[in-house]
């Protein structure tokens, strides 16, 4: 007596029903993208802490504020240097102002709507703008 086993492949494929799946398309935010542009130039240089504040509707004078970290005063100006290159290659904007002095242990690059402040991580937990803008919205971007 021999026993024949049934082969799978030959079982009959049940239709499957289409699924529709419906794309939503998110509108882009220029000014946000230009202040994470700002953010992935400055992780270039090893930037720690990334932080960008959304200021529109509470500030007069600008929509965002970056905020990054460094260790070090070369650290800093390497941020500083790289943030101010890749804008002015790579996005066709240059700092309206920049704010640094020699041995400065925070550089702030104001593009306008967008004002990049590079601090020593010292003196970011002194100054702690996050609590002073606490009313920011932070862009769970990063």
């Amino acid at each position: 007596m021999t026993i024949s086993k049934r082969n799978p492949s030959t079982k009959k494929a049940t239709p499957k029903k289409a699924v529709v799946k419906k794309i939503v398309r998110k509108k882009i935010d220029p000014e946000l993208a230009l202040a994470e542009f700002c953010v992935e130039a400055a992780l270039d240089k090893k930037a720690e802490d990334p932080l960008i504040l959304d200021l529109r509707g509470i500030s007069t004078f600008t929509d965002f504020f970056v905020i990054v970290s460094a260790s070090s005063e070369p650290q800093i100006k390497a941020i500083a240097s790289c943030v101010r290159d890749r804008m002015r290659t790579e996005k066709g904007i240059s700092p309206h102002a920049d704010d640094a002095y020699p041995g400065s242990r925070w550089i702030v690059i104001d593009f306008g709507n967008i004002i990049v402040h590079i601090f020593h991580q010292e003196l970011r937990e002194v100054y702690d703008l996050e609590s002073l803008w606490n009313d920011a919205k932070q862009p769970s971007t990063l």
